[in-house]
């Protein structure tokens, strides 16, 4: 859904966000300048649940209220598919390394949060334990949750990178919506911490992946064949990503 914008499109000046309705719903679009667009391009984000509009830097007000307005009809269609929101409280169930958990407040137990059996007494299903008061649980077991994902992405990458003679720069944690991992040119590796909600292979597939990316910046086949040395997990992963990836991005959102 390109638009290119006129040459003497004054530009949008103070005006983060535009408002379009489609059938009775309203819609609100935030607005993305780019100095590098050439077009208007629509986004609609799994993670954040919310629209938006990259338009290039000279592209006027009223060219991005006409190109959201023609594709509304899109967007709407886009939202009522993303999938509902989880959040991280008391009773629900978080996956952990691809196994469902259950958030569980356990106060006078011991402090933070931390992982138990279900045995037979309190059911099948792995408990999270956490000692806070209600409101606080989201944040603790994001938390944790991030804390385990460093750990545990942190050990892969240094297996991977010791058979390949690299290290990385650093390692960093965000919350992306677009790429699980990536390697920048300094040797930086940065990861989803979602990763820590799936299988470890999977966590693992991406280490080795980005691992690789310290001796080939490219997906040339020397890339595919050192990923090869350091997996065979390649092709199970990546059909898990694309079957589940998505479900990750529910999880811990507001």
């Amino acid at each position: 859904m390109p638009h290119s914008p006129r040459k003497s499109a004054p530009r949008v000046s103070g005006i983060t966000s535009i408002d379009v309705s489609h059938a009775g719903d309203i819609y609100r679009i935030n607005l993305r300048r780019s100095a590098s667009a050439r077009r208007f391009t629509l986004r609609v984000r799994a993670a954040a649940q919310d629209v938006v509009l990259t338009m290039p830097a000279r592209g006027s007000l009223s060219e991005a209220k006409s190109f959201a307005s023609r594709h509304a009809a899109w967007i709407g269609a886009k939202l009522r598919l993303l999938p509902e929101k989880i959040p991280l409280q008391p009773g629900g169930l978080v996956p952990l390394r691809g196994t469902l958990h259950q958030i569980t407040l356990c106060p006078a137990t011991r402090r933070g949060v931390w992982l138990e059996d279900g045995g037979p007494s309190k059911g099948s299903t792995p408990l999270l334990c956490v000692n806070a008061e209600a409101p606080f649980v989201p944040r603790r077991v994001r938390d944790f949750l991030i804390k385990e994902a460093l750990r545990d992405i942190k050990a892969a990458v240094e297996s991977h990178t010791k058979k390949l003679g690299v290290a990385p720069r650093k390692i960093t944690l965000r919350d992306t919506t677009s790429r699980w991992g990536s390697c920048s040119s300094s040797g930086a590796l940065s990861f989803s911490w979602r990763l820590i909600l799936a299988p470890h292979f999977v966590l693992d597939y991406l280490a080795a992946h980005e691992a690789a990316h310290l001796l080939h910046m490219n997906h040339s086949a020397k890339f595919w064949a050192t990923v090869a040395r350091l997996t065979a997990d390649t092709a199970r992963a990546e059909a898990w990503l694309k079957a589940h990836g998505s479900s990750l991005l529910r999880f811990g959102q507001s």
